[in-house]
């Protein structure tokens, strides 16, 4: 009996092991198709503040539940990006680091909880963590992309939901424009002030004047909807303000630059208007006296899409999904001064850094 129970015992411990052996070999054979789908794609990578990005071979990353893997086909170079990469920026990144953070692009794999989106379906992503869109593929929370038809082209796409949607919340929830108002646009040849004359002009019907930093940007605002342009001059914008909105002053003054134009922008609005600050595209953030508030009556009012995600994402989405819609039905159209392959991207950077740039400026990934 005692032999026969260390056999049956040695027998069971073989048994064991083997089972144990299978198991492993089974795993693995499970691993390897996986690991054959993953592959290197290419990005610009940031590995120092302040010097120029890298373009390197990075390995793809499994999906989570709630994530989905996007082939980008375009995306938007912004300011923050700019900032960010010269170490300027608030809450910088951990490097290495991937700059870009509006992009369009199709989906190629979903996580096992994802409804929203399908393999094979566009989308725009405005990505929550302001990182990974330059670059040929990204990883998405579902949450922070939209599905869009597939007849609107990628380059549209990278250009819209940012300044577009920033533009709208502004003009619409902010500062209730209505249907004839004068709205007074700063940096208006900009990507956020050139949203806001398209918008103020051709969804609204309001005039608009659009002040520009140079004369040669004027016609610009004009085809999109600008009846006054000027390149920015104190006496003038005085002088141009009078005689398009005579002693009322000015309904709604969006300012997108900051310095001295915000200054003398405010000196402009009327009994009761709104000043909506929505940037500083002129670096110089403006320090307003209470002083400079108490003799009148107006608005002063705070703008941003990356605060409104936060604090009323419902808000945020709908503000998105609106200008896609307007883009939709003809309403509204993006500019896009320039274009550059993911090889440029310095050149892209220094494009704008330069103000050479109007409306928006894109990375073309594939």
């Amino acid at each position: 009996m005692i032999v026969r129970s260390r056999l049956s015992q040695a027998t069971h411990e073989h048994v064991i092991k083997m089972a144990l052996r299978r198991l492993a070999s089974n795993l693995v054979m499970a691993a390897r198709p996986i690991q054959r789908q993953m592959r290197n794609y290419r990005a610009a990578v940031l590995t120092e503040f302040g010097k120029a990005l890298e373009v390197q071979e990075l390995k793809s990353k499994q999906l989570g539940d709630h994530e989905v893997r996007v082939n980008v086909y375009n995306c938007g170079v912004n300011a923050s990006d700019i900032l960010t990469c010269q170490g300027v920026y608030e809450n910088l990144p951990q490097l290495p680091f991937v700059p870009g953070f509006e992009f369009s692009g199709e989906v190629t794999e979903v996580g096992s909880q994802v409804t929203s989106v399908q393999k094979g379906g566009r989308v725009i992503g405005l990505q929550s963590t302001g990182s990974g869109g330059f670059a040929e593929e990204i990883v998405s929370h579902v949450a922070d992309l939209f599905p869009v038809d597939n007849s609107l082209e990628f380059e549209a796409g990278a250009s819209l939901a940012d300044t577009y949607a920033t533009a709208l919340l502004g003009l619409q929830r902010r500062a209730a424009l209505q249907r004839g108002d004068t709205v007074l646009v700063t940096a208006a040849a900009g990507g956020l002030g050139l949203a806001a004359v398209d918008l103020a002009a051709n969804v609204f019907k309001c005039q608009v004047i659009a002040v520009c930093g140079t004369e040669d940007k004027a016609s610009l605002v004009r085809e999109k909807g600008a009846f006054a342009a000027l390149g920015y001059h104190r006496d003038h914008l005085r002088h141009k303000v009078h005689e398009v909105a005579g002693e009322r002053g000015i309904k709604v003054i969006f300012d997108a630059v900051g310095g001295e134009v915000f200054e003398e922008a405010i000196k402009c609005v009327a009994h009761e208007g709104k000043v909506i600050v929505a940037g500083f595209a002129s670096r110089t953030v403006p320090h307003v006296a209470t002083s400079a508030l108490l003799p009148r009556s107006f608005a002063l009012i705070g703008l941003s899409l990356r605060h409104y995600r936060e604090a009323d994402n419902a808000v945020f989405r709908q503000a998105v999904l609106d200008v896609i819609e307007l883009h939709e039905a003809g309403l509204i159209a993006p500019h896009v001064s320039a274009q550059f392959p993911l090889d440029e991207v310095n050149q892209a950077l220094s494009f704008i850094s330069e103000r050479k740039s109007t409306g928006k400026v894109l990375l073309d990934i594939r």
